[in-house]
């Protein structure tokens, strides 16, 4: 883990992988940190240059006054890069990450490669579903959003059946800023850009879970019609497909960017 400066601002990163290969950026989900890619970077650091980063308010990086902009999110990204040297990057980013990944593949796609944009949506209305999450958040903290986030992320068989992988889960959101949550909250709320995603031609993967009760089959399937150079592919998943179908998840991204 290391700590880089992003336009005067401090951003967690983690890299594996060997140095000359080609770089992977991941980009996390809403009240997550870069430790949900733990089960993929052992097998793509082997192909890769795998490169994690907290998002803005998340993990270890700065919390900043909110709200935030998915722009701002995406900058972030551009920054992380930039301190790295990193030119041009592979993408792979699931939830609040996919959205970001959209906005680089709309304003930056000089810099991305081939993108995988998992449990997705280019909008995710409707504004009173944030701001209800916002005033949760402030008033009961994280706990008080913990078990209803866990149950939108994993069907309940998975839930019962992996109880320590549900125990990492709730450490991780649970320690997740509350501002940088509320933040975050504010820039998905905001964001449309389901005209914006027409433009993109980069070669893009969407994946889609089966279940997912947060970014639903339809939600994906809009981004996988809207741009022209994409396939989709659908999990027996709900939210967070990468923790509940981890070696299938894995080898899907790695044939893709292959």
């Amino acid at each position: 883990m290391a700590v880089i400066r992003v336009n005067g601002d401090d951003f967690s990163v983690k890299l594996d992988g060997p140095a000359t290969a080609p770089v992977l950026l991941l980009s996390n989900s809403l009240s997550s940190d870069l430790s949900m890619w733990d089960d993929q970077v052992s097998v793509w650091s082997q192909r890769f240059r795998v490169v994690r980063y907290d998002q803005r308010g998340h993990g270890s990086s700065v919390v900043s006054a909110e709200p935030y902009s998915i722009e701002q999110l995406g900058r972030d990204a551009i920054g992380v890069m930039d301190a790295l040297g990193i030119k041009t990057a592979h993408w792979c980013g699931l939830s609040l990450g996919g959205m970001i990944g959209m906005w680089m593949l709309t304003h930056a796609p000089e810099r991305i490669d081939k993108a995988v944009l998992a449990n997705t949506a280019a909008y995710m209305g409707p504004v009173e579903l944030w701001n209800g999450r916002i005033e949760t958040a402030r008033r009961g903290g994280m706990r008080a959003l913990v078990e209803p986030t866990i149950e939108r992320w994993f069907p309940e068989h998975f839930r019962q059946a992996a109880p320590a992988t549900m125990d990492r889960m709730r450490a991780m959101i649970l320690r997740t800023p509350i501002e940088g949550y509320t933040g975050c909250c504010s820039a998905i709320r905001d964001m449309d850009q389901r005209t914006a995603i027409r433009s993109i031609t980069n070669s893009v993967l969407v994946i889609i879970g089966s279940r997912d009760p947060a970014t639903k089959p339809a939600d994906g399937q809009l981004i996988a019609s809207s741009i022209r150079n994409s396939k989709a592919v659908i999990f027996d998943a709900a939210h967070i497909s990468n923790i509940e179908q981890p070696e299938a998840f894995a080898s899907t991204v790695i044939e893709f960017l292959a």
